[in-house]
């Protein structure tokens, strides 16, 4: 009988330390994780250990489009094509929903884990995939104090909340027009503003003509670059005459392309330009 008592707490105890070991690397996290989007590229710099990040996409050395992009030159630059992170073998690979599908599709049928994220459309979307990251790589602390401040960076452009309740246009390369249904919508209606795009019946965005941007008369713009030089025809739109006359820079907001194209650590300081560019207007 003792022998047998023996045997079955012997596999009661073998059974709780595979338990804990379990437990233990699922609240550590992935050794190595490799990101293949921009996006999830400054999510995976902003909450994971430095020797967690096996590899970042094409795009996170562009200043121009990543807040991360000085961080990013620490660590190797990724494809972002299945034969590159085959050979890496990490233990998890974060990706954009819009991202290729060939890519995520292969990396899956050769059982490497993949975790897809979507374009987020507000704010409290950021704060949800900010909250997935940090669970996927193990640190939901860092997550949620990376929360509090952009909360913080909020209340302080809450705080400073246009009354006007002015109609912005955000005008990017070759006309683009942000929706209602973006980011940066989310953005401009925490400082008090609101989206101009359906006025131009662009409720989910889209392109316009010069002479619609002009013709549509918002209360202001939206750009990246204050004196933006063109390099070529996609931001000569900014420079034609018809824009410079019908917005001078007291009806322009500028925030740079790179605090708005994502969600995550940028935020706060997207949040503190746009209060500052009001304040610059007058508003």
């Amino acid at each position: 009988m003792s022998r047998r008592l023996g045997r079955r707490g012997w596999r009661i105890f073998a059974s709780a330390i595979i338990l804990l070991s379990f437990v233990t690397g699922a609240l550590a996290g992935p050794a190595r994780v490799a990101s293949i989007n921009m996006c999830t590229d400054q999510l995976l710099l902003a909450l994971a250990d430095p020797e967690q990040i096996a590899g970042l996409g094409p795009y996170a050395r562009d200043p121009r489009l990543s807040w991360s992009a000085t961080e990013a030159l620490r660590y190797p630059r990724l494809s972002g094509e299945a034969e590159d992170l085959l050979m890496l073998q990490p233990d998890l690979v974060l990706a954009g929903r819009y991202g290729k599908r060939a890519t995520r599709d292969l990396l899956r049928a050769k059982a490497v884990p993949v975790a897809e994220f979507d374009v987020p459309r507000s704010i409290d979307d950021v704060k949800s995939q900010i909250r997935r990251a940090g669970d996927l790589v193990g640190h939901r602390e860092r997550a949620e104090a990376l929360i509090a401040t952009i909360d913080e960076a909020l209340s302080r452009t809450r705080a400073a909340a246009s009354r006007r309740h002015d109609r912005v246009l955000t005008v990017s390369r070759r006309g683009w027009i942000a929706g209602g249904d973006s980011l940066t919508s989310s953005l401009l209606a925490a400082a008090g503003l609101s989206n101009a795009a359906s006025d131009l019946g662009l409720p989910h965005g889209g392109f316009a003509a010069l002479e619609t941007i002009v013709a549509s008369k918002p209360d202001l713009i939206l750009i990246a670059e204050a004196d933006p030089a063109a390099e070529d025809q996609g931001k000569a739109l900014l420079l034609h005459p018809a824009i410079q006359r019908a917005y001078p820079p007291n009806k322009r907001l500028v925030i740079a392309e790179q605090l708005t194209m994502c969600g995550g650590p940028m935020l706060p300081a997207a949040l503190d330009r746009l209060t500052a560019a009001l304040d610059r207007i007058g508003h």
